[in-house]
Order: C-alpha cells, then sequence, then structure tokens
C-alpha cells in the first residue's frame, strides 16, 4: 500500500513539474503554429498606454498574473480579418481568470471602423482597444499586421508570431494550456 502511495505521489508530482509552465514549442509549430517562434532574452514590456474607445488608459499592467494572448491588427488588414475571429473563438474558450486575449488595433481606427469590422467578422468576445498613434506597437518591434505576442504570468514575452494563425486549432490551445498549468 505504502508503495502504491509513494509511487502515485512521485507519478503526480512529477507530471506537474514536467508540464508547469513548460511549452512543447516544436508540437505547437508541427501542429499548425510554424510561424510562432520562442523569444530568448525578450526585452522588457513597455509601460506605454493604450486606450479603450471611452479614451480610458491601460497598460499591460493591468494583466500581470495572468497568460496573454497580445494581438496587433488593424481594420484595414487583410490577414488580420481572417485570424480575428479563431482569437475570438480561443477568447470564448479558454479566456478567463488564468488567461486573456488582448487585441489592440494599431494605427488609425475609428471605433465605429472596429465596431463594423467586429460585425462583419462575427467577433463577440474581444476587447476594443487602440494604440492609434503606435507607440506600444513600435516599442514592441511590430513592423506589420498582424503580429501576435504570447506574454507569461510574470509578464514576460514568450512567443511571436508574424502574421496570421488559426488560434482556436488544437495546437494553438495547447500552447495555452500548457502555460496555464499551475
Amino acid at each position: 500500500m505504502l508503495r502504491s502511495v509513494l509511487l502515485y505521489t512521485a507519478l503526480v508530482l512529477g507530471a506537474n513539474g514536467a508540464f508547469a509552465g513548460e511549452v512543447d514549442w516544436q508540437a505547437a509549430k508541427e501542429g499548425g503554429l510554424v510561424k510562432l517562434v520562442p523569444s530568448e532574452d525578450a526585452a522588457p514590456l513597455p509601460e506605454t498606454t493604450f486606450t479603450d474607445p471611452d479614451g480610458n488608459e491601460h497598460s499591460l499592467a493591468d494583466y500581470e498574473g495572468k497568460v496573454v494572448l497580445l494581438n496587433f491588427w488593424a481594420t484595414w488588414c487583410a490577414p488580420c480579418r481572417e485570424e480575428m475571429p479563431s482569437l475570438d473563438a480561443l477568447q470564448s474558450e479558454l479566456g478567463g481568470e488564468d488567461f486573456q486575449v488582448v487585441t489592440i488595433a494599431t494605427g488609425r481606427n475609428p471605433p465605429e471602423q472596429i465596431d463594423d469590422f467586429f460585425k462583419e467578422t462575427g467577433v463577440q468576445n474581444l476587447p476594443v482597444l487602440l494604440d492609434p498613434k503606435q507607440k506600444l506597437s513600435r516599442e514592441m518591434g511590430v513592423v506589420g499586421l498582424p503580429v501576435s505576442v504570447l506574454i507569461d504570468r510574470e509578464g514576460v514575452e514568450v512567443a511571436r508570431l508574424l502574421g496570421d494563425a488559426d488560434w482556436s486549432g488544437e495546437a494553438a490551445k495547447e500552447v495555452i494550456r500548457q502555460l496555464t498549468a499551475p
């Protein structure tokens, strides 16, 4: 009996240690996230603020303690139009206390055009956040759109994807599960 308890305890502790916050990047690439690049020695996240349509200021520090998929996009961006519904589905399925998709429209994106974009693409679960002067996107090295940045609970960039991706696919969900594991 004691032997079984010790074996079970070792398996549980070993499994938790093996999966806690570790991501199988190769499996993610093989699963369809071919453009996802793990970050090495990423710079600290900027403290630059961005706004919502009402003018309220926000910062990435607001999401501390959560895993964040930060997505820079624009209403005129065709790949963004393709990608946004999958980000919405990911937020709908996994968003909550541990994880948040944060979408920031960078550049000139009038709120009424964002509303139209969301209606046309069926987006219902994503925030409307704005970086009209592209200050945050520039500080984060965004040179094209869309760009998605995975940020861990400690506020550290762990991976980046340039271009669009299927964020509602199993590979993406598994990355988020691995990052949010206790």
